[in-house]
């Protein structure tokens, strides 16, 4: 009788080591944190890059932290005023968001490493720690506008310095996007803690 003909799926090099997955790999870092790639064509010495790679991991810490600051306010406001803040929280949360994300590409384009993980994040932020729990609406607002004005300030610090330095592309970020989404936002934040009569004029 004649041996069956292999079939190509039941090919024993389709089942090998080589197509299975492998787990639990672990090897030094490529690059540590706190450094540059030392040789970047962006016109920028390594050490100027470096400086501006610092202020921006503080900048992006405290734009992170704000981030979940809006979204915990967002989450837990209360009140009367619950559905305008609900939706505005949830706005500036966004616009945060986006911050993150505009500030960490900006690190790797200096050829820096961003923070990433939220443990790194809580060791590095200037904000205050909130408590876990539910706080009134206007203690949830001051602390935002808190953590606003320590990113405006550090933010306009460092875009003086990016400009000492030469660096155009990180001074034009935080003016034109970190710096005036934080202003607009203390705005919008800070109407909310006017008092005004809500039926009859004083």
């Amino acid at each position: 009788m004649k041996p069956r003909k292999q079939n190509h799926l039941e090919s024993p090099n389709l089942t090998s080591d080589r197509a299975q997955p492998v787990l639990h790999q672990r090897a030094g870092e490529t690059q540590s944190y706190n450094t540059v790639t030392p040789r970047l064509p962006l016109g920028l010495p390594a050490e100027k890059r470096e400086e501006m790679v610092r202020q921006l991991n503080q900048i992006l810490a405290d734009t992170m932290t704000m981030r979940d600051l809006y979204k915990k306010s967002h989450w837990q406001v209360s009140g009367p005023t619950f559905y305008q803040l609900h939706l505005l929280f949830d706005k500036h949360y966004a616009e945060q968001l986006e911050l993150v994300d505009e500030v960490a590409e900006r690190i790797q384009t200096l050829g820096g490493i961003s923070l990433a993980m939220a443990h790194d994040v809580a060791e590095t932020t200037d904000i205050d720690r909130p408590p876990r729990g539910r706080e009134e609406v206007p203690v949830q607002i001051s602390r935002l506008l808190e953590g606003h004005e320590i990113v405006i300030k550090e933010t306009r610090a460092a875009a003086r310095r990016a400009t000492e330095l030469g660096d155009d592309g990180t001074n034009d970020l935080l003016v034109s996007d970190v710096l005036r989404t934080n202003e607009m936002q203390v705005w919008f934040l800070s109407e909310h803690l006017v008092e005004m009569p809500l039926v009859v004029a004083k």
